[in-house]
């Protein structure tokens, strides 16, 4: 039996919850392209884990949460792709609007212990660079991008991030090293070098 301590408290549970959101909602951004399903998502990841998860140890939160966000985006795909067929389907009988537009990602925001000591050129420099990362990052296929992002956004091991993805070390490894193959190649094709 394990000693009670080693359960997440309420406030761990929230201390986590809060320290993963931004993130969440960017990854899940960059899978879905649509800041509103996006946050949708989130939430419903997040209200999931607190109802199911919450007697977990506070150590097991995170690939819990991950685990649960990957199925969510999955689910929502799947929505997506029966809503789709309907759609189109009615849309033979209506030509008089077209919904196929969606907004840009947001820039990144500047690291908050940069504000103010970068100069006014470095800082828009920054922001161009950072808006280039995240449109080739966005433009990655779903399991390279999700394998990238795990690992190196939210600093998952390769066990880790095979765990959430529901694959082997090896798949991670693959889908890894062609993202960041395909990153520095995209990368370098507008003039960024390491």
């Amino acid at each position: 039996m394990l000693p009670p301590h080693a359960l997440a408290t309420d406030k761990e549970l929230s201390d986590f919850l809060k320290s993963v959101e931004k993130r969440a909602f960017k990854r899940t951004v960059y899978a879905v392209r649509n800041d509103d399903a996006a946050l949708d998502i989130v939430q419903d990841a997040m209200i999931r884990l607190a109802e199911k998860y919450a007697d977990r140890p506070a150590a097991e939160l995170p690939l819990v949460f991950q685990r649960i966000l990957s199925n969510a985006t999955m689910d929502w795909f799947r929505r997506e792709k029966v809503r789709s067929g309907v759609m189109q389907n009615l849309s033979e009988f209506d030509n008089s609007h077209d919904d196929g537009d969606f907004d840009l990602l947001e820039v990144l925001h500047a690291l908050e212990d940069t504000l103010g000591t970068e100069s006014a050129f470095d800082a828009v420099s920054r922001a161009q660079i950072l808006k280039l990362i995240d449109v080739a990052v966005s433009e990655l296929p779903m399991r390279q991008r999700e394998a990238f992002l795990l690992r190196y956004w939210e600093e998952f091991n390769v066990a880790e991030t095979a765990a959430v993805m529901g694959c082997s070390e090896g798949s991670v490894k693959t889908h890894c090293s062609r993202a960041v193959h395909a990153l520095a190649k995209a990368l370098e094709a507008k003039g960024i070098t390491p």
